[in-house]
């Protein structure tokens, strides 16, 4: 029979060597995932014809949006009918997701931050 200590000295050197072993996995897939981001922000880069069209289209209709928000607000809605404000409501309620859906209100987070973030979450945990 082994002595106690001879096993856990055995169980310690695996350990660390599948430590080693993950963290080269963990470090190699970042390498590789930095380098197709940057070629993607490159490919956006060389057509800014198309952004500055998209971003012309989606201010006007953010404006006509907004006017048709503001038309609805001056509107007296207390000589309306059940159904008409309910309509109107509904009109409300997808107007104000298009815009949302425009503005994409949120944090803008890149994957290789996302990715890192997640990963030293999972090495401290």
């Amino acid at each position: 029979m082994m002595p106690t200590f001879v096993k856990w000295n055995c169980f310690h050197k695996k350990n660390k060597k599948m430590k080693k072993l993950t963290f080269c996995i963990i470090t190699f897939s970042l390498l590789l995932l930095a380098a197709p981001v940057q070629l993607s922000a490159a490919g956006l880069a060389a057509n800014p014809v198309t952004a500055d069209s998209t971003a012309a289209a989606e201010a006007a209709l953010v404006n006509t949006l907004t006017l048709r928000l503001d038309e609805i607000a001056l509107i007296d809605r207390t000589s309306l009918r059940t159904a008409e404000r309910r309509e109107l409501r509904k009109e409300v309620r997808s107007i104000n997701k298009q815009l949302r859906a425009i503005n994409n209100g949120g944090i803008f987070i890149s994957a290789g931050t996302l990715l890192l973030v997640i990963i030293l979450l999972i090495i401290l945990l």
